[in-house]
């Protein structure tokens, strides 16, 4: 079969076969177009909403009532509106201390006699308060019966820095700024300076080298707890890199991600590439269940025999999110699927459920859904163009289909990976402040810093307040017993 059509006035004639390829290409182009446009002036969130066909739209006039406009008098009434009441203050925390200051009136009498007080309370807000632990150990000569003498001093508190004068608090604070809050070093130097503090940036590098170089045993402990477990989540991010290599630009590494849903623990480890290098090494001695995204190396691990793979359904989810534009009723059709298989996971967490339960009633639930969008994607898999975006949409999700479904064959496994995605959030913030690591060696440590302070978050332990007392201890603590220092 051939098709005859028109370019710049001129008929020419195609077979099916180049007809095909180019309505293909065609839709591709206008997908990546629009794509490009929702990048650059979209909206960024991915929630979808199913309409009601019985629902009125309010923006939109049935064409019936368009042609003819009729109207009619309508009476009713409504309740009268209340006087609208103070609002309430939001009531300030008790633990905060309180400054009281009283206020007594002007030209008061001798006689006054006190009724009672109004109080007012006014949150207020002092600049970080820097000092100098000025620590004084006094020193004693005792003599003994046969005269001699003994020089008696009180030992030194371990100190981060030995030598140092930088307190463990201080270094807390520094590294909390840079990655937790995304500062810097040299904003906070600025901060410091305002405070007539005036440090170095080489000597704040120095003082953080020198709280990672305490915190590598503890690391290596998060290492080996997390992959003593049997089911794990791994994703990547890519961070740039400063490197002897490629002068005036940056190297793009990789930090990998290692999430632990059922212990709430995270591993960050930097890696040079993409290349499965980087799981080779760190999986080489798991062996369980491990939740990826669709990405290839993860399929390619030499120790894949020990590996059962799981997918993430929210990124099948966002495959047809995106298609919505280029076929909107299949598109809508599994999202409406894939929002009910989210409900149960909502319900599931809104009754608390046990792991147990949880698998009982994905079974009775869930299965059902999955195996009506199974039946659903395969048959309407040939009538949709390859390399559109809903064709991309049907391809990902069917490649990985068994992995996608398995989920529901144990209550501890998640429906998909946003867990382990909320714990690189921290790194995509970071970058877009810092914008590089200084070095391969800086990179690792950055992947150390966010290790902890990912578990911190997903423990809802006050990060400071664990490393300062961590940073504090931690030289004196037994090492066979240093994974007690984890944030827990």
């Amino acid at each position: 079969m051939y098709f005859c059509c028109m370019i710049q006035g001129e008929t020419i004639t195609i077979s099916k076969k180049e007809y095909t390829e180019m309505k293909s290409e065609l839709s591709d182009l206008k997908f990546r177009l629009s794509e490009l446009n929702r990048l650059i002036f979209g909206a960024k969130s991915e929630r979808f909403v199913t309409v009601d066909s019985h629902q009125i739209n309010l923006f939109e006039v049935p064409a019936e009532e368009k042609s003819e406009k009729q109207t009619e008098k309508i009476t009713y009434t409504r309740n009268k509106k209340e006087d609208k009441k103070q609002p309430l203050r939001m009531e300030l925390p008790a633990h905060l201390p309180r400054k009281v200051e009283v206020i007594e009136p002007e030209n008061l009498p001798e006689n006054a006699k006190k009724i009672g007080e109004a109080i007012t309370e006014v949150l207020e807000y002092e600049p970080a308060n820097i000092f100098v632990r000025h620590i004084v150990r006094p020193k004693y000569i005792i003599s003994s019966s046969d005269e001699k003498t003994e020089i008696v001093i009180a030992p030194l508190p371990s100190l981060p820095i030995a030598k140092g004068n930088a307190g463990a608090s201080l270094i807390a604070h520094i590294i909390i700024n840079k990655f937790v809050d995304h500062l810097p070093f040299y904003r906070q130097i600025q901060i410091f300076k305002r405070q007539n503090v005036n440090l170095a940036e080489s000597t704040i590098n120095g003082w953080f080298n020198a709280g990672c170089k305490h915190l590598e045993l503890l690391y290596e402990a998060l290492k080996q707890k997390i992959l003593s477990t049997d089911y794990l989540m791994a994703d990547e991010t890519p961070i740039s890199v400063l490197t002897k290599d490629k002068p005036g630009s940056t190297h793009k590494g990789y930090h990998w991600v290692y999430y632990d849903p059922v212990n709430k623990l995270a591993l960050f480890d930097y890696c040079k590439t993409r290349g499965r290098e980087g799981p080779d090494e760190m999986l080489k001695t798991f062996a369980g269940y491990l939740q990826t995204d669709g990405y290839v190396a993860y399929t390619k691990l030499e120790n894949h025999q020990n590996i059962i793979l799981l997918a993430c359904l929210a990124h099948a989810r966002r495959k047809f999110e995106h298609a919505i534009n280029n076929d909107y009723d299949r598109a809508t059709h599994a999202l409406k699927l894939i929002q009910s298989l989210y409900a149960i996971e909502q319900k599931a967490r809104g009754n608390e459920l046990d792991y147990d339960q949880i698998k009982e009633l994905r079974q009775k639930k869930s299965v059902p859904v999955l195996q009506e969008l199974e039946q659903w994607l395969i048959q309407e898999n040939i009538k949709i163009l390859p390399q559109s975006a809903i064709g991309k949409a049907f391809s990902y999700t069917l490649n990985l289909w068994d992995r996608l479904k398995r989920y529901t064959e144990d209550g501890r496994f998640q429906i998909d990976n946003n867990l382990i995605e909320n714990s690189i959030r921290p790194v995509a913030l970071g970058r877009k402040n810092y914008l590089f690591a200084g070095s391969h060696d800086a990179a690792q440590q950055a992947a150390m810093m966010y290790s902890f302070l990912s578990c911190c978050k997903i423990n809802n332990i006050e990060p400071f307040n664990w490393l300062k007392n961590t940073l504090t201890i931690i030289q004196d603590y037994p090492a066979n017993k240093i994974i007690e220092l984890l944030p827990k």
